[in-house]
């Protein structure tokens, strides 16, 4: 049987009107129901279904709306696109809403024959949705056909549910947990990686060479690389090491000239030139070696590389940017600084006494292991650094170190020593993850160890819990409570599991024995640590969020551990940050504070309060050197610059040194107090030669392959096609509205919450299905938010927000179905008498369908774009004198200054339709034109490569539909104005 039906066709089958998709055969067609979503595709055989042409139906005449009618159906038919006609393919059928801002990467990558990019973007700007964009839209027009993403195991579940929940793409984890069940599934001799074409993957478990081979001969054809920086490898890095591996795993897949890769990291550049380099030539080899002080050095590297600071796109367009008015300009929310404030502490006389008796046990065992060589040296350094961190962390902590034997202890070599004993005692900044570093690390280290004096410092630590005698946690009190009065929900970071428990089980109410907790009744607190997998993580907090939820006046405090300080985004139920414990690098508190500040937190300003003993002998000098510096440079240049390791090491080791040999008479150059200072100077100087190169690349390569008015034409063409933030917002507020909803804050604020419970049915059982049931049978509200960036429950001011498609698909079903039970606040017609006219002026709006053939690697793909326009014109259809876009666009805003009679209005309109036939030609003639303006856009786009755009084209689907057609009358001077307390037409079916 031949295809009847070609792609974009409306058909009737099933008693309601579909469209055919291209995937549709000659024996199976393909549809989707109008105004459906994808969720409601169905494949039909037309050999055993009846499937008929369909014309889509005239408006009736008595089916008469107000003058909201139009726009309410206009926007509820874009929201329901999954393909608009734009230039991009994937923007109509995603839940995100892109900042302006966030489309340079993709405009970059739809430049490019094979994507190759390094997104660098700050911290909490969005490189996650930026590599998103991108992969959606390649997958969307068949420039890929799979996708890899490599990252961490704590962020592989948090990979998945964003893909799934803003892109629809479904990806399977490929973890050391998980692979075991997979395999199960597969044929005999079939790959993973293609029984799934999308994958999220362990890079550490990947790299291995028993399953690099396979990954490589079966790697998806795009590739997205999180955290790359932790994946490349300086020159004189040792063979074996972790980066080696993941370097070596990267370079083979790179080798592929023809695959997609992304590498997303926000530290690009460690301090290690080769390394940087390293990185970049994985992008392109000629990056590697490429002069990048000349012209075509930095012209080549702009084509491939994105880094942009917050100041860069807090305001990104404007009028300077090419934009006709301030229409398309946004401000991104990002809170505008951070407050420091360093709050000390002293030691306690019991504590002071525990801490001098095993700084003075520690170091006998340093000096005698020093004797008795390297090895042991090694295993007793590693063991003090372990004994002296845990004990400023918490006595809980101390009290497991003493009874843990060291890591380090069963080392056969110095090198073992120092590869089992740093991951645990140092915060490395090019670790790519905290998974497992944050148990409490041992402090025996020979059977020979006095145990019962461990045992005895142990027992006392012990007895040095609770605020009394742990004066550390009497400060963590006074300042929680602070915080909590002023509002803020803070997050307590520390570096041990033992002390995040500890101090759980010493501020958390418990329930069981009625015990309150000091921070008040309605407080919660709860910890999470890496005892848990990452999705209990994540679970634990949504937790926490709700059960803080249920009482207005209820605040929530998390107590957490370095598993939380990457990745994980926490700005939706968090404000503030305490440092419990000192970072050994700097770039662990940068990482913690941006869990909370970054886009899409609603405080102006978040709270950051770094604790620190000033009588314990480490967290002053710390603080000082490393922590102050580090923020200083940051207000300098307004880009984190990471100490390189060796630097922040040299300096903690040179204090660990200088406390555990203070006093002697025998300080010999090993252990002598010069040696802080001198590792201090040379920490000045390397870091700040750093910050200059880094000031000075960020000014070198700063992005100027894409301008801002290019992205200005390019976010106008998108809100043509599908709506801007405004206009749903509108849409949103007069449908609630108009269908029962209680609104409270619409009127004063951006932000509004609207109870449903005396909604349709209908819509509360849509509804139910995005934001839960009990949400609608409790007739809880739902906060509707202006900022796309919300939290779980809340529903973004969007057209793709769930909650917003729901009532967009309600709204739009009840204008088609004249039967329709309950209100209706779309009309397919409406007659409005106004003195916005001064002549008979009729406004329709049209649905055009194209049908775009793209030139793919794989072929020509075929798609299906929508659009929704609104044509006006004065007089008679016979005698049409088409008026502008705007001034159609404009009458959208005309409101009634006369009623209109219904029986006159049901009159006149019937006459308009009758003679609409007269309009084909233009109807016709504007599609065409439409059909044109799509192609140049989409070759516009990707106008660097003449083999992207070969073979594109676009082409109407005849006839268009007219969904909607209103008469503007002008209004009689000598007549009466309309009543102000006309009846909705929603309910008379007259207009106003």
């Amino acid at each position: 049987m031949a295809l009847t039906y070609s792609a974009g066709s409306l058909v009737k089958a099933r008693g309601r009107e579909w469209v055919v998709l291209p995937e549709s055969k000659p024996d199976l067609l393909v549809l989707r129901p109008l105004g459906g979503s994808d969720d409601d595709i169905a494949a039909v055989f037309p050999a055993f279904e009846t499937v008929d042409e369909a014309r889509f139906a005239a408006p009736e005449p008595s089916d008469l709306g107000d003058q909201r009618a139009a726009g309410l159906l206009r926007t509820a038919l874009r929201i329901g696109f999954r393909s608009g006609a734009g230039p991009f393919r994937s923007l109509a059928g995603i839940a995100v809403e892109p900042r302006a801002y966030q489309l340079v990467p993709l405009l970059m990558a739809l430049r490019q024959k094979t994507v190759r990019m390094l997104i660098s973007d700050d911290v909490g700007i969005g490189k996650t949705v930026e590599s998103g964009l991108i992969a959606s839209e390649l997958l969307a027009q068949g420039e890929a056909s799979g996708l890899a993403v490599l990252c961490s195991p704590a962020l592989a579940e948090q990979w998945q549910q964003e893909l799934r929940s803003k892109f629809g793409i479904d990806a399977e984890l490929v973890l050391a947990s998980t692979v075991t069940r997979l395999e199960r599934g597969l044929d005999l001799g079939q790959s993973l990686f293609d029984r799934y074409p999308n994958v999220i993957v362990s890079t550490d478990f990947i790299k291995s060479p028993r399953h690099r081979d396979d990954f490589v001969r079966h790697c998806p054809d795009l590739v997205i690389v999180d955290e790359a920086h932790t994946c490349v490898a300086a020159d004189d890095t040792t063979a074996g090491s972790q980066n080696q591996l993941r370097y070596e795993l990267l370079r083979r897949v790179a080798e592929d000239a023809n695959r997609h890769l992304l590498l997303v990291t926000a530290t690009p550049h460690s301090g290690k030139e080769s390394a940087f380099r390293n990185l970049l030539g994985l992008v392109k080899p000629e990056l590697a070696h490429v002069d990048l002080e000349s012209a075509a050095g930095r012209k080549l590297l702009a084509q491939h590389f994105v880094a942009r600071k917050r100041a860069d796109v807090r305001q990104y367009l404007t009028k300077e940017d090419g934009l006709a008015d301030d229409s398309l300009a946004e401000r991104t929310a990002f809170p505008s600084d951070r407050y420091f404030k360093d709050e000390t502490y002293k030691l306690s006389p019991e504590y002071r006494a525990l801490l001098d008796d095993a700084i003075a046990y520690a170091s006998e065992r340093v000096e005698e292991a020093d004797s008795r060589g390297r090895r042991e040296a090694r295993i007793a350094w590693w063991s003090a650094i372990a004994l002296l961190r845990s004990l400023v962390s918490s006595p809980r902590a101390a009290a497991q170190t003493l009874r843990t034997r060291s890591a380090a202890a069963v080392a056969s070599s110095a090198e073992e020593a120092d590869k089992l004993g740093a991951p645990l005692n140092s915060d490395a900044a090019d670790s790519d993850s905290m998974e497992g570093m944050d148990v409490a690390p041992g402090a025996e280290i020979a059977e020979d160890d006095p145990r019962s004096r461990l045992a005895e410092l142990a027992d006392r630590a012990e007895e040095l819990e609770g605020p009394a005698q742990d004066l550390k946690l009497k400060a963590l009190i006074k300042h929680l409570k602070a915080l909590l009065a002023d509002g803020y929900n803070p997050i307590v970071f520390c570096r041990y599991i033992p002390t995040a428990k500890y101090l759980a089980e010493q501020l958390a109410n418990d329930p069981e024995t009625k015990k309150r907790g000091p921070l008040g009744a309605k407080t919660v607190v709860k910890a999470v640590t890496g005892e848990l997998s990452p999705q209990q993580r994540i679970d634990n907090i949504e937790a926490l969020a709700a059960e803080a939820g249920e009482d207005a006046a209820a605040r929530r405090v998390l107590i957490a551990t370095d598993c939380l300080s990457e990745g994980v985004n926490l700005q939706h139920h968090f404000d503030a940050v305490i440092h419990y414990d000192l970072a050994w690098n700097p770039t662990r508190h940068d990482q913690r504070e941006g869990r909370v500040d970054r886009y899409g937190q609603k405080r102006d300003e978040v709270r950051v309060i770094t604790l620190y003993g000033d009588d314990n002998g480490i967290d002053g000098k710390v603080l000082e050197v490393l922590i102050k510096k580090h923020r200083q440079i940051k207000k300098d240049l307004g880009i984190s610059v990471s100490v390189p390791d060796e630097l922040s090491t040299g300096v903690t080791d040179a204090i660990v040194e200088w406390l555990l040999m203070r006093g002697r008479e025998d300080d010999g150059a090993l252990f002598s107090a010069d040696a802080f200072k001198v590792s201090t100077a040379k920490l000045d100087s390397d870091w700040n030669s750093a910050a200059e190169r880094e000031k000075a690349s960020r000014s070198r390569f700063a992005q100027r392959s894409i301008h801002p008015e290019e992205v200005a034409r390019e976010v106008a063409a998108i809100r043509e096609a599908l709506g801007g933030t405004g206009e749903v917002k509108t849409f949103v507020r007069e449908s609630l509205g108009a269908l029962g909803a209680v609104l409270r804050g619409a009127d004063e604020a951006e932000d509004f919450t609207a109870q449903v419970g005396g909604t349709p049915a209908g819509l509360r059982d849509a509804l139910a299905t995005v934001v839960g049931a009990e949400v609608i049978e409790r007739d809880r509200p739902i906060p509707f938010r202006d900022d796309p960036a919300v939290a779980c429950g809340e529903a973004a001011l969007v057209r793709t927000d769930p909650v917003v498609g729901a009532l967009a698909s309600h709204v739009l079903n009840a204008a088609l179905d004249t039967q329709a039970d309950g209100a209706r606040p779309a009309r397919r017609c409406g007659v409005i008498t106004t003195d916005a006219v001064t002549t008979g002026t009729t406004l329709l709006l049209v649905r055009y369908r194209f049908h775009l053939t793209l030139p793919s690697r794989s072929g020509e793909k075929q798609l299906v774009a929508e659009d929704a326009r609104l044509l006006a014109f004065e007089g008679s259809p016979k005698n049409a004198v088409w008026l502008s876009p705007e001034r159609a666009t404009a009458l959208l805003e005309a409101t009634a200054s006369q009623n209109t009679d219904p029986h006159f209005g049901e009159r006149m309109i019937k006459r308009i339709l009758a003679q609409l036939p007269e309009t084909n030609a233009h109807l016709k003639s504007y599609g065409d034109d439409l059909a044109a303006e799509l192609d140049t856009s989409h070759r516009r786009v990707r106008q660097a490569s003449g083999e992207i755009v070969r073979g594109l084209s676009v082409t109407a689907q005849k006839p268009a539909d007219v969904l909607g057609a209103y008469l503007y009358l002008p209004a009689d001077p000598t007549a009466p104005s309309a009543a102000p307390t006309a009846v909705p037409a929603a309910a008379s079916g007259a207009s106003a």
